[in-house]
């Protein structure tokens, strides 16, 4: 029986929440065995965009990254938010380590191409990372030292730049890579309590969602936005040797509430 790694994601909702952060990271931290923390952080970075005179452009829920917000969401992810998220772990006794991508070499990442909607139309993401590979081996290594890892969406090019990366695809990713080690639960925490049937009921909680049930919903227009987006991370994950991936409040990581998302018979 292969020992079990639980890769938690939360959201900048939380993070910016002390009263929600300060119940996620002890739940968190009552989460036996290994685990790694991925975190988000974009409406702390918009509101320091807007401090600097910096506007906030978004695509379909994506953020347009210049050098200019670039330059803000390097502060923020890796700086700001994920400083904060390591001191608050290492004040109840968790031996955290913050990371982005570059650091170690553990993500790599190539720059988005330029998206072609029409003759006449494009979307240029900027410095926004797809995912490569992300270093499965150097994050067990950390693991079997007791030291949790706390990463930032940020990833590296390898030429010397960094570039943001959704942060449901850094879980994502990184819960792939573990799962050639261990046994993995992904973990997607935020602020309801699962994909809800009706948006306006906080208590219509879809439990179970396939491949199949996932086309209809969308079709239909109950999942939509990031939702989607998130959902597509979770099949990819399942597909691709992740045990178990849980959509949840974030103040229920231990499995009260929630999601859970079936396996698609697809190939990586």
């Amino acid at each position: 029986m292969r020992e079990k790694v639980s890769v938690v994601k939360v959201g900048g909702a939380i993070v910016e929440d002390e009263a929600q952060l300060s119940q996620l990271l002890k739940d968190f931290s009552a989460i036996p065995g290994k685990k790694i923390l991925v975190h988000g952080g974009g409406r702390r970075a918009t509101q320091v965009a807007s401090s600097l005179g910096i506007e906030s452009k978004m695509v379909n829920g994506r953020r347009i990254t210049d050098s200019d917000m670039l330059q803000v969401v390097t502060m923020v992810y890796g700086g700001l938010v994920n400083k904060h998220v390591v001191a608050r772990l290492q004040a109840i006794g968790v031996n955290a380590l913050g990371l982005t991508g570059a650091d170690m070499n553990v993500i790599r990442a190539h720059r988005r191409p330029v998206v072609k909607l029409s003759e006449e139309q494009s979307i240029d993401y900027g410095f926004v990372g797809d995912v490569d590979e992300v270093n499965g081996a150097l994050l067990r290594m950390l693991l079997e030292k007791d030291i949790i890892p706390v990463m930032a969406p940020l990833t590296h090019d390898g030429q010397g730049n960094i570039l943001n990366t959704n942060a449901d695809t850094i879980a994502s990713e990184t819960a792939k890579a573990l799962a050639a080690f261990y046994d993995v639960t992904l973990i997607y925490s935020f602020e309801k309590k699962g994909v809800l049937a009706n948006p306006t009921d906080d208590d219509s909680v879809i439990p179970t969602i396939t491949p199949d049930s996932f086309r209809q919903l969308v079709a239909e227009g109950t999942i939509a936005g990031g939702m989607i987006p998130k959902l597509e991370n979770a099949f990819h994950a399942i597909d691709c040797g992740v045990s178990r991936v849980i959509i949840t409040l974030a103040t229920a990581i231990d499995g009260r509430h929630g999601t859970i998302i079936q396996k698609e018979n697809t190939v990586c």
